[in-house]
Parts: structure tokens; C-alpha cells; sequence
């Protein structure tokens, strides 16, 4: 069964996720970054470039010839992936397919709304039974 973290009183979505994607690459796990819009999707991009500051991780979107090979994918498409190991998930909305991933990491900032969407998305995942662990990212 999928694993569920919770990230929640973020600050800043793109950076935590760039964050915790860089964990999973140092731990040779493959990540989906699932985006609202490619306008999200950009920034995410350019992030990982310079996120964290001494390396780079390697990345492409769904679309690219190179996805096989590649580590992180970070799209604003829900497109079939080659991997299941992590799924960040950065959308209002509950991932369609994220059952199939081994880890589903949900991020929630300090807005109202994203955080009422979240709250949503938490009860989803628990009246399906799913466990799921909460990381408060204020203290």
C-alpha cells in the first residue's frame, strides 16, 4: 500500500519540493513532481537547476526521449511514468494514479485554500485506509 506523507505549514511549495525531491535522488529513488500548470512546472524546472545549490539533479518532463533514463520527471501531464518509487504532488486535486506509487508526498503551504484542499485530499486517503504521517514544517 502507498506510503502518505503529509508536509505541512510550508512557505514556500517549490523549494520544499525540490527539497525533498533532492533526499529521494540521494537515495537513488525516482520521483514524479506532479504539477498544476506548466507555468509550475517551469519553476520547478529551473529550481532543480540550481536546488540544491553544489549539484544538480537530473531531470526532464514526461514528454522527453530521455524519461527512461531519467531520474525525476516533473510535469504539469499525469502522463504514464516508467516508475513508481516517489510522487510529489504540488495540484489542488488528488493525483489519479497515485496508488501505484510506493510514496505519495502531499505539500501544503500556510494558504487557507490549499490548505482546505489538502484537508480534502487527507480524508480521501484516510477513509480508504491509507496510513499516513504528517511532518509539521513550522517548528
Amino acid at each position: 500500500m502507498t506510503q502518505i506523507d503529509f508536509y505541512t505549514h510550508v512557505d514556500d511549495k517549490l523549494k520544499t519540493a525540490c527539497q525533498l525531491v533532492g533526499k529521494a535522488f540521494e537515495r537513488n529513488l525516482r520521483v514524479a513532481v506532479l504539477t498544476p500548470d506548466s507555468q509550475t512546472t517551469q519553476a520547478v524546472d529551473r529550481l532543480l537547476w540550481t536546488q540544491p545549490a553544489i549539484s544538480f539533479i537530473p531531470h526532464c518532463r514526461a514528454d522527453n526521449p530521455c524519461l527512461p533514463e531519467t531520474p525525476v520527471v516533473v510535469d504539469h501531464v499525469s502522463a504514464p511514468l516508467p516508475h513508481d518509487d516517489v510522487l510529489i504532488n504540488l495540484c489542488a486535486e488528488r493525483p489519479e494514479h497515485f496508488s501505484r506509487f510506493q510514496r505519495l508526498i502531499e505539500i501544503v503551504s500556510r494558504d487557507e485554500q490549499d490548505k482546505f484542499a489538502a484537508r480534502a485530499r487527507f480524508k480521501f486517503y484516510r477513509e480508504r485506509g491509507y496510513e499516513i504521517r504528517t511532518h509539521d514544517l513550522s517548528r
